[in-house]
């Protein structure tokens, strides 16, 4: 019997998915669980599994098409009776919307599911599903340490650890990207070791010698495969802390140079941009899921709230000497320290003292909703658009544990595993400038918001000292309130508040 499956409510307030990618083809078996489809929403990028087992019958959509929730957009055949229509999709939509925020379900406490209900199913939510498939983990074999014995990322690597590696099939890997890379150390099907290597695979191009791994986009991955493209062969964008960033236009652009038969040059395709084909004048694309997003909420940002800017250079010789002596201890947990979670630090010192700035405002209730907590939302530049992941109560945690925190959000975000709640509850908003060599700017609001913060790249710069221009580290600021909230005073005595933390910041051992 046939068994249509609607695309399911993956997320409060969306309505509508577009198909990224199809993990399946007509003709597949598949199992209750199994990924089927990556699907993009205006929130994130997520992964629909399978609510049956049975073998795909009919691809109801194309990749690239928008789906509204609820339509019918796969359909498979199934062995016995057809479930009732309230039970069709009840499991996918659980584990759908676990992918809009799988941090959060491993916070929650479900109750404990009933073994008869559940089959003997692997609870893991659709990040997790994918972190096993990387490190060739076994789900079925793990034990669940979340609520509900549900499969964590932690109950993943820790089965990775303590077993050895085995054999990963080469579609596999070359649908999940370089996570499954890693030399086999199990066995055959002959029962005789597995060699490490396979004679017949091609030495690692130079490009990704260094590389830990790539990050792309499934898209990304699709139109490398589809151009019969090594996608860790392409030259990254940009690379952070080892991680190498591919875009869609830099794997293009490598395509059309191998097949001209010139080298791609390393960085040459920057994020965003857009390849014309030969005597193209225009290239449209669709303007839909979390660009549009975007969109829409910077132009209700930006019409509604009354802007006023203000632009400091503030002098940083100290912390950048605290910076400096700190990395090495650092370094030594495997953490990398960059200025952000110093800032971070002196923001939150500062808020504590101009509430106003770290407030949101209640338009419907008509209150202004004062925050005794900083949670403070760090814009992040990916292939897909400005995302914004959220470090909950910075004044409360360690320097240590922001500098982890900053790195893996902002890592979670430009790989688009990041869930939804954790992009949610911010009471103010750093966005980075200096990341790409810039300055000043006029940064947005982010709704509903009462200001944000805008930080320069820090260089050294002219200063004058005792009458003598000489050269120091300085710290572009731009700093962008809500009038409706904040009068100018407030605001020149916060920033003065600020610049005094990060000019000293061992004032920030008397807060």
């Amino acid at each position: 019997m046939t068994h249509d499956f609607k695309l399911p409510d993956v997320g409060e307030g969306v309505a509508e998915g577009e198909i990224v990618t199809w993990l399946v083809s007509v003709g597949d078996a598949v199992q209750e669980d199994q990924p089927v489809a990556e699907v993009e929403t205006d929130k994130a990028l997520v992964e629909i599994p399978s609510p049956v087992d049975g073998t795909v019958a009919e691809l109801r959509a194309e990749e690239g098409d928008v789906v509204p929730v609820g339509e019918v957009f796969i359909t498979f055949e199934v062995a016995g009776e057809a479930p009732a229509a309230g039970e069709a999709g009840a499991g996918a939509e659980a584990e759908a919307a676990d992918a809009g925020g799988a941090a959060a379900a491993d916070e929650a406490a479900p109750t404990e599911p009933d073994a008869d209900a559940t089959g003997g199913r692997t609870f893991a939510p659709p990040n997790v599903r994918r972190l096993a498939r990387e490190l060739g983990v076994d789900l079925d074999s793990v034990s669940g340490s979340g609520p509900g014995g549900r499969v964590t990322e932690g109950d993943v690597r820790a089965a990775s650890e303590g077993a050895e590696a085995t054999d990963v099939e080469a579609s596999e890997a070359d649908r999940e990207g370089p996570g499954t890379t890693e030399a086999a150390k199990g066995a055959d099907e002959t029962g005789e070791p597995a060699p490490t290597t396979s004679a017949a695979a091609p030495p690692a191009p130079p490009a990704a010698a260094e590389r830990e791994r790539t990050l792309a986009a499934p898209a990304t991955r699709r139109v490398a495969r589809e151009l019969g493209v090594d996608i860790n062969a392409v030259p990254e964008v940009e690379r952070r802390e080892g991680e190498a960033f591919v875009t869609e236009a830099a794997v293009r652009q490598f395509a059309e140079a191998r097949q001209a038969g010139a080298p791609a040059a390393a960085g040459a395709a920057a994020p965003g941009a857009v390849t014309a084909a030969p005597g193209e004048r225009e290239t449209r694309e669709p303007y839909r899921g979390l660009r549009r997003t975007i969109g829409e909420r910077m132009a209700q940002s930006k019409s509604t709230i009354p802007h006023v800017h203000s632009f400091e250079t503030v002098e940083v010789s100290r912390l950048v000497e605290v910076r400096e002596r700190l990395k090495p201890r650092a370094e030594a947990q495997g953490i990398h320290l960059t200025y952000m979670p110093l800032v971070m630090k002196a923001l939150a010192a500062a808020l504590s003292e101009f509430p106003s700035l770290n407030a949101t405002l209640d338009e419907e209730a008509e209150e202004i909703v004062y925050h005794h907590y900083c949670n403070v939302g760090i814009a992040t530049h990916t292939e897909a658009g400005l995302m914004v992941p959220v470090v909950e109560d910075v004044g409360q945690k360690r320097l240590l544990q922001l500098a982890s925190e900053v790195e893996e959000l902002a890592q979670r975000a430009r790989d688009r595993s990041i869930s939804r709640e954790e992009m949610q509850g911010g009471t103010f908003t750093i966005t980075n400038y200096g990341a790409v060599g810039g300055e000043f700017g006029t940064p947005i609001i982010n709704h509903p918001e009462t200001a944000i913060l805008g930080l320069g790249r820090i260089e050294e710069r002219p200063v004058v000292e005792d009458g003598e221009v000489v050269a120091r580290p300085t710290l572009p600021l731009s700093l962008g309130i809500d009038h409706r909230v904040i009068d100018g005073g407030t605001e020149a005595q916060f920033r003065n508040r600020l610049k005094e933390f990060l000019r000293e910041p061992a004032m920030l051992l008397l807060e």
